[in-house]
């Protein structure tokens, strides 16, 4: 009797192994879930990211056709909603993403001929006698060019981007940040 076990061990041992594999089956399905989640997120991010610098790239006219098409492409690489672990969420996101990108690219794009941002906001500086605001040069911009899409977000960084070349010097005031034409700090008598 000893040869043959009994098959209601046998048995139970399979069911247990099966039990036991299923588990780890759904725990690294949760694993990897949870890794697939945490790249989406950072993928959103960068495409984000990108959306910034793209417009920088446009705001400084140095658009090169290549990095145009390469996001074009990255963008069907998404997984799609129907895969991802929480649908709603992902895609919410995703969409959000894709209305803010579509709603970016509405906005007039700058016409051959026309002044950079860089250019309309060092004319506008130059013609102050004192220091202005991001919000103060973007509504002086948007009644001097109502053609134009004036964003805030774009004027600060074109003066931001003219503070990097010396166009601009930059002044806090408590919480406030003031931009001034390099030319006139230092066209002041220094002792």
């Amino acid at each position: 009797m000893s040869k043959n076990p009994p098959a209601p061990s046998i048995t139970a041992d399979y069911a247990q192994r099966v039990t036991d594999d299923l588990s780890a089956n759904r725990t690294e399905q949760e694993r990897v879930r949870a890794e697939l989640a945490r790249l989406q997120e950072e993928l959103v991010r960068l495409e984000e990211s990108e959306q910034v610098l793209t417009k920088m790239q446009e705001v400084l006219g140095t658009t090169p056709k290549q990095t145009a098409k390469k996001g074009k492409g990255t963008k069907t690489a998404a997984v799609p909603a129907a895969r991802r672990s929480n649908g709603k969420t992902a895609a919410g996101k995703t969409d959000t993403t894709t209305a803010r990108k579509t709603s970016k690219k509405s906005a007039s794009p700058k016409k051959p001929g026309e002044p950079t941002w860089l250019e309309l906001t060092t004319a506008h500086l130059t013609a102050q006698n004192e220091p202005k605001s991001a919000a103060e040069v973007s509504a002086a911009l948007t009644e001097a060019h109502p053609e134009r899409a004036v964003q805030v977000t774009i004027v600060r960084n074109t003066l931001e981007q003219g503070v990097a070349q010396g166009l601009f010097a930059r002044s806090k005031q408590g919480r406030s940040v003031f931009y001034s034409p390099v030319v006139a700090v230092s066209a002041q008598p220094s002792s």
